[in-house]
């Protein structure tokens, strides 16, 4: 069993910064693909961002690319997401994913595909 607990979000203006932290409880991190989601009000949940468990191979949202970076610490359990220059659009609760069998950049970006989730912390970007 693995739990996930996600930090960071908060209140920013349009074009700051924000980073997300999510730390996992378990042994199993290391070997788990981690992933971040979002959900704004009424629409469904999509993908942002993966890293794979071995070579740390980073996939991105095109909404998000060049803007935020993933990456993850294995020794402390954590994976983050950098977030810069953001946009009202990016306003939505930010959920934390972990799967241990996920093996194409395709299926990272499914979120059925991945066993435990974070309860989520939410991000507001004013404008």
């Amino acid at each position: 069993q693995v739990q996930l607990v996600e930090s960071g979000g908060g209140l920013v203006q349009a074009g700051g910064s924000l980073r997300l932290s999510c730390t996992a409880s378990g042994r199993t991190f290391s070997t788990s693909v981690m992933g971040w989601f979002r959900q704004a009000p009424g629409k469904e949940r999509e993908f942002v961002a993966t890293i794979t468990k071995s070579r740390g191979s980073t996939y991105y949202a095109d909404s998000v690319k060049g803007r935020f970076t993933i990456s993850r610490d294995n020794a402390k359990n954590t994976v983050y997401l950098q977030m810069n220059s953001l946009k009202p659009e990016d306003t939505a609760v930010y959920y934390c994913a972990a799967d241990k069998d996920l093996a194409t950049a395709q299926a990272m970006g499914v979120p059925d595909y991945y066993d435990y989730w974070g309860k989520g912390t939410l991000v507001t970007v004013s404008s």
